[in-house]
């Protein structure tokens, strides 16, 4: 075994259901020196997926437990390594690379780790993140899209932020990164990525209220932006608002030949060729090329279709429509993140 804490890392990023593919180049372990000081990285490489108390990881590991204690804290802080609380003790495990560590380093995403980031995902990072299923995220429709009566509840995101009691938006780590590369192909918004949970909590930058969320979400669908949120039933705490050209999970569709890396919604994008004007606004507002001019009128390529609805949406005469798949063609997202992790282990072949 390495003694090198970031390989030893890297190879415990890995193992976590998310995965973080080590590649020929070794690329990855120079991100993880950008984002974890060498102390850091001795005590996260002992971390596993399993939530443990610091008396266990320091009997496990050898590492002094009040100096561990310090470290774990310090780094579920900035979001590297994640916490809960049970009987009142404090658990510990390694937050996986996405979602995870790579989101909490927007701080730290200058053109240096933005260049690394970004030739970590074409050198095979994003095809060993993004390919396995289940999928990282789904996507969810945009309001007014779909007929009320085929909503599931676990794609109405409006009753889920009515149920949260606590919201926060930050700016999209994507767009920040092709901002630092000077790469970016779109003018949305960055202040977009919208975080909530169903307990108070105090007060932290970034803070909004209920209303305000909910305007977000307004606001980013008429820009056209597509909502995704965790793959999950329950548990959902965030949605991204994501762009073709930015986005990684929507670069997986547009750049990366993964079409798997989002969970479609249950539904597809029809046009009628007798209303439509061929204006081209839906072709504009499809983020991932599933609709093109047609003769007189736009049609859609049915399995490019991600089922957002923007294009139901932005279309003036209503000639765009989403119907629901047929039954045989409905997967239901895993019913919480532990079964998620459950399954994605289990299609990765490290199922113990």
């Amino acid at each position: 075994m390495t003694e090198n804490p970031y390989e030893r890392l890297a190879d415990a990023l890995d193992r976590l259901p998310n995965g973080f593919t080590r590649t020929p180049s070794g690329i990855e372990v120079r991100i993880l020196e950008r984002i974890f000081p060498l102390e850091e990285a001795q005590v996260a490489c002992q971390l596993t997926g399993r939530m443990e108390a610091v008396e266990e990881i320091s009997s496990r590991s050898g590492l002094e437990a009040e100096s561990l204690a310090k470290a774990l804290f310090q780094m579920a802080r900035r979001g590297l390594v994640w916490l809960d609380k049970q009987e009142g003790q404090v658990r510990f495990r390694l937050a996986p690379f996405i979602v995870g560590i790579y989101e909490a380093s927007l701080h730290l995403m200058d053109r240096e780790l933005s260049t690394l980031t970004e030739q970590y995902l074409s050198e095979g990072g994003a095809q060993g993140i993004m390919k396995p299923q289940p999928a990282l995220h789904r996507v969810v429709p945009a309001a007014g899209s779909v007929e009320k009566e085929w909503v599931l509840p676990y794609d109405d995101v409006r009753a889920i932020l009515l149920a949260a009691r606590s919201f926060n938006v930050r700016d999209c780590i994507c767009r920040v990164q092709k901002d630092q590369l000077g790469e970016r192909r779109c003018d949305s918004p960055n202040a977009v990525c919208l975080n909530f949970s169903n307990t108070e909590r105090s007060p932290r930058p970034g803070d909004i209220s209920q209303a305000e969320a909910l305007a977000l979400l307004d606001k980013v669908e008429e820009v056209g932006l597509v909502h995704t949120v965790s793959n999950v039933v329950d548990g959902v705490g965030y949605v991204c608002n994501c762009c073709g050209c930015c986005c990684g999970i929507l670069r997986g569709v547009t750049e990366w030949g993964i079409p798997e890396s989002v969970a479609y919604a249950n539904y597809y994008a029809e046009i009628d060729p007798a209303i439509c004007t061929d204006c081209g606004v839906c072709n504009d507002r499809c983020q991932v090329g599933a609709i093109m001019e047609g003769d007189g009128s736009s049609l859609v390529t049915r399995e490019k279709c991600i089922g957002c609805g923007l294009c139901v949406t932005g279309c003036d005469t209503g000639a765009a429509r989403l119907q629901r798949k047929p039954e045989s063609e409905i997967v239901p997202p895993p019913a919480t993140f532990a079964i998620w992790e459950q399954e994605r282990l289990r299609n990765r072949g490290l199922a113990g």
